[in-house]
């Protein structure tokens, strides 16, 4: 028998014509920049739910029947929260909303639902349920042929990108559409080792092994058989696979775009709040970094099939993809840093691959 995954969903959201709540002396409040703060009344009878957006909520006041959620203007999505049921993303775009203005009220009405809990294929995306509404979102790749390592778009490549060489991945594969959070890490190991706390905040301070004792246990709990990717794997997608369009970092060459890095951020923030690449895969570059597979090697000139370096002379395994302290240089998709399987950082989580 399958059981229920209780759902929250968006009945409506819109501009509250005339009201002026939020510039109210009263009822306003002030962004960082000292600016009013966008006011959306979400309307849920239901406690206990949380609320998070790029730059952080300003402030959260429970009403009857609803909540008042003070956001920094400019910002386009939501998260919803809450134990009992499957996390909520509200892009403002799909509403006709776009990014909140200052004192600007808008009034978000939210309906339960329950469904039934299984896994579920959306076009290239497939969903499976981990416990208590948390799940695993992945997203297909298809197999092909690329240029792996320092090619022509990666500026300033470090040696160890080099030689640029042919790779084939035989088979289509799945690769986590999130860097794992915090909340799914919670659910399956029951702690939360990471330095900056929040549920939608990618897991991080965890080692090699420490991703492979998760991956175990998450494996027991849904039958599914999780792992790491391998470099190649991570690199492919990251360069957005056979939809790529050959960008230095992943999805865009402008690196705000689609990355917090140094330039703009001094910590870890929610997952998925920067544009996804050509597949729609979000956070390869920035964020945190990406421990995959493979153990630490030099790349070889002759094309390959399905690569994973294997080298029982040294511990250290490979991570990818930058984070958030790290500069333009070091968020590219071809960038790769080696490390004994025990290190950790508030900067290094990482992210699931399945295959297909």
């Amino acid at each position: 028998m399958l059981a229920c995954a209780q759902k929250i969903s968006v009945s409506s959201f819109e501009v509250s014509q005339g009201d002026i709540l939020a510039r109210a002396s009263a009822t306003c409040r002030y962004d960082t920049n000292d600016k009013y703060c966008a006011l959306i009344k979400v309307g849920v009878a239901l406690d206990g739910v949380e609320f998070e957006c790029s730059g952080g909520v300003i402030d959260v006041v429970r009403k009857t029947g609803e909540y008042w959620v003070y956001l920094p203007q400019n910002n386009s999505k939501l998260r919803v929260l809450h134990n009992d049921y499957t996390p909520l993303e509200i892009n403002f775009y799909d509403y006709g909303i776009g990014r909140v203005e200052s004192g600007v009220t808008y009034v978000l009405t939210l309906e339960k639902s329950v469904g039934q809990l299984h896994a579920s294929i959306s076009s290239n995306t497939l969903v499976i349920p981990v416990k208590n509404g948390v799940n695993v979102e992945m997203v297909r790749v298809e197999g092909g042929t690329f240029a792996m390592g320092a090619t022509p778009e990666m500026l300033e490549p470090y040696d160890n990108e080099r030689p640029a060489h042919q790779v084939t991945l035989t088979k289509n594969y799945y690769i986590g559409k999130y860097e794992v959070t915090q909340h799914l890490w919670e659910s399956v190991m029951g702690n939360n080792p990471s330095v900056f706390k929040g549920k939608t905040l990618p897991v991080e301070s965890v080692t090699w092994k420490d991703c492979h004792e998760f991956i175990k246990k998450l494996n027991l709990v849904t039958g599914r058989v999780f792992r790491l990717p391998t470099e190649a794997e991570w690199e492919y997608a990251a360069r957005g696979g056979n939809k790529g369009k050959g960008y230095q970092y992943s999805g865009s060459d402008i690196l705000s775009d689609v990355a917090w890095w140094g330039a703009n951020s001094k910590q870890p923030h929610p997952v998925g709040t920067k544009l996804p690449n050509e597949l729609g895969i979000y956070d390869m570059s920035g964020n945190v970094w990406e421990w995959v597979e493979d153990g630490k090697g030099e790349y070889q000139s002759t094309a390959q099939s399905d690569p994973i370096m294997i080298n029982p002379r040294t511990f250290s395994k490979m991570y990818r993809g930058g984070g958030f302290p790290n500069n333009e240089r070091n968020c590219r998709s071809s960038v790769r840093i080696g490390d004994p399987f025990t290190a950790h950082a508030s900067s290094l989580g990482f992210r699931l691959a399945l295959s297909e």
